[in-house]
């Protein structure tokens, strides 16, 4: 079976998951993101590689930030950027998800950036792309379902080499609401596939997806033995709807068991970095002090994330090596 998001040559077409990507992919993939960083990390350069190129955001579920990162991205690659609201438009007339994207490529769409809320849409619209002999159109998944944010995990990825130089020796604690987390399946995919030698998923039972262990994970549902000696902590955001469900108890017993504070923080390695997907809920999963802290990379991530999206529609787009 050939991986849909690679061509006969084994080069990317498009991005859906980070299962399955061959390490030298991503790597290339953060090699590109970090010629497009300048010298202070904060700064992201402007290159003309898309000029000409029309990138469609389709958002069928709201995400303001990670919409946002990639017009950003797109616009620093002198793309033209057009975001698509589709979930108050087509949808909502009876259209068909394959209609829209018919009707979009007709308008010499050259990418399609697809956010949606059922896992695996992103996959139908590359299909169906591929079946209709569009191969001249990629389609980058900006987080399906409970499936994938491969751009997240790349980002994360990004950020790690960057504070940590390799992932050879690391030990990575992911934290919090694994079981609903694309975010937290991709950083574990991406994770194993660049060899870092320990993941450990931090939890409440009722939060960690059965199967980890079988992903190369350690599973621990205490936190303060879980973070033990870790070199990167990956904090996952607590979904408001989750704490309302039979999942938990409350906001305040689960910052009490799993809310990153100074002392769990002081746990860990001296030079860890602490890192989140945004946004936070301070004094829910992160503490105010740690959030601010000198550990935390959480704002250097979202210009990393800039890079990252540059770099995974110029490689797509063919512009970039």
């Amino acid at each position: 079976m050939l991986n849909p998001q690679l061509n006969k040559n084994g080069e990317l077409q498009h991005l859906l998951t980070i299962e399955g990507l061959p390490r030298s992919i991503i790597y290339h993939i953060l090699d590109t993101a970090s010629s497009f960083v300048g010298i202070s990390d904060r700064e992201v350069k402007k290159v003309p590689l898309m000029r000409g190129k029309s990138v469609f955001n389709l958002f069928f579920e709201n995400s303001t930030r990670t919409r946002t990162t990639f017009e950003i991205a797109s616009k620093r690659l002198s793309a033209d950027v057009i975001n698509l609201n589709i979930a108050a438009s087509s949808t909502a007339k009876g259209e068909s998800l394959l209609d829209t994207i018919d009707n979009l490529s007709a308008m010499h769409a050259d990418m399609f950036v697809v956010r949606h809320s059922q896992s695996g849409a992103p996959y139908l619209i590359a299909k169906h792309l591929n079946e209709t002999g569009r191969h001249d159109i990629h389609v980058v998944n900006a987080g399906d379902g409970r499936h994938a944010h491969p751009t997240q995990g790349l980002l994360d990825m990004y950020t790690i080499r960057h504070y940590k130089k390799d992932f050879n020796n690391l030990t990575v604690a992911i934290v919090g609401d694994i079981l609903h987390s694309r975010v937290a399946r991709s950083d574990i995919h991406a994770l194993t596939t660049l060899g870092v030698p320990e993941v450990r998923a931090i939890g409440p039972h009722t939060l960690l997806p059965g199967g980890l262990e079988q992903m190369g994970v350690r599973v621990f549902t205490d936190m303060d033995e879980g973070l033990k000696d870790v070199d990167v902590i990956i904090m996952l955001r607590l979904q408001n709807e989750r704490m309302t469900g039979a999942l938990l108890p409350s906001a305040q017993e689960y910052f009490k068991s799993y809310g990153l504070t100074p002392e769990r923080l002081a746990l860990a390695k001296p030079d860890a970095i602490v890192m989140h997907p945004g946004p936070m809920n301070r004094g829910v999963e992160i503490d105010s002090a740690v959030a601010d802290g000198a550990q935390a990379v959480i704002l250097p991530q979202v210009t990393f994330g800039i890079a990252v999206r540059m770099a995974v529609m110029s490689i797509l787009a063919g512009t970039h090596g």
